[in-house]
């Protein structure tokens, strides 16, 4: 679940230390350790990949199971995605702070609307809500042709020019933009995921959706959120299906320079 964690792991000459802070202060730090590792190569060892390997035993118990999906999110190193004092929690199963009041999903979240999705290869997905790039990683991992907006100036800026893995993902396309308008230019789309908290579901993205595409989106019902899945059939008839509740930060509109 997307939540802000008020907690994390620093390492200092080697020594694990818990720090409490405010989680401004918390998202600050990480974004500027997100620059840091974001900007440079990032290793994969086998270390991670046992790490790894734990998360999707993990998701898998959780009900994730869709193999091509676990394949996916056990082919993309989430570390790569974070601050490098969170390395060695880094798969764990829950949210990070990556800066400007966003963050990483769990990758619980990522994987179950990735599998209610029903991403296919050479489909073309909008994402609204790139964040870390993380989620955006896993739908190109499924071969998807990506195309993820951000409303945070600063992240766009990070993730469109710090990108872990442009020469492996080229397929991934970065915009900032409002999330409620998407990419009317380049619709319309196979398949369209929300990575934030509508407080409805937008007629723009319904109107981008081709004839015979899927909608995912997490939409507000008091505290947490309802996902929800939309089918637009051929005649342009919507069928909205009730999945489970998450929590996630808020979907604003407009953008944030």
């Amino acid at each position: 679940m997307m939540e802000v964690p008020k907690a994390f792991f620093h390492s200092l000459w080697g020594i694990h230390i818990l720090f409490l802070h405010p989680s401004g202060a918390v998202s600050e730090y990480l974004a500027a350790g997100n620059r840091r590792i974001m900007g440079k190569h990032c290793e994969d060892t086998f270390r991670h990949q046992a790490m790894r390997k734990q998360l999707i035993k993990l998701i898998e118990e959780k009900g994730i199971q869709n193999a091509t999906v676990l394949e996916a999110i056990m082919r993309v190193p989430r570390h790569c995605f974070l601050d490098s004092a969170l390395d060695h929690i880094a798969y764990e199963d829950r949210a990070f702070p990556i800066g400007e009041g966003q963050t990483i999903s769990q990758p619980y979240t990522v994987a179950y609307q990735t599998q209610m999705l029903e991403v296919k290869p050479y489909e073309k997905v909008l994402e609204i809500g790139t964040g870390s790039a993380y989620q955006a990683t896993v739908l190109a991992e499924l071969k998807a042709m990506v195309f993820t907006i951000e409303r945070q100036k600063g992240l766009y800026q990070e993730r469109a020019k710090n990108y872990p893995f442009p020469g492996k993902y080229p397929q991934i396309k970065f915009f900032f933009g409002d999330g409620f308008k998407g990419l009317p230019t380049f619709a319309p789309f196979d398949k369209i995921i929300v990575t934030a908290a509508a407080p409805y579901i937008p007629a723009a993205l319904v109107e981008q959706l081709k004839p015979g595409g899927m909608l995912v989106i997490p939409v507000n019902e008091g505290d947490a959120q309802r996902m929800k899945r939309i089918h637009k059939a051929a005649d342009g008839k919507l069928t909205e299906e009730l999945l489970d509740v998450f929590k996630f930060v808020p979907m604003l509109e407009g953008k944030q320079k």
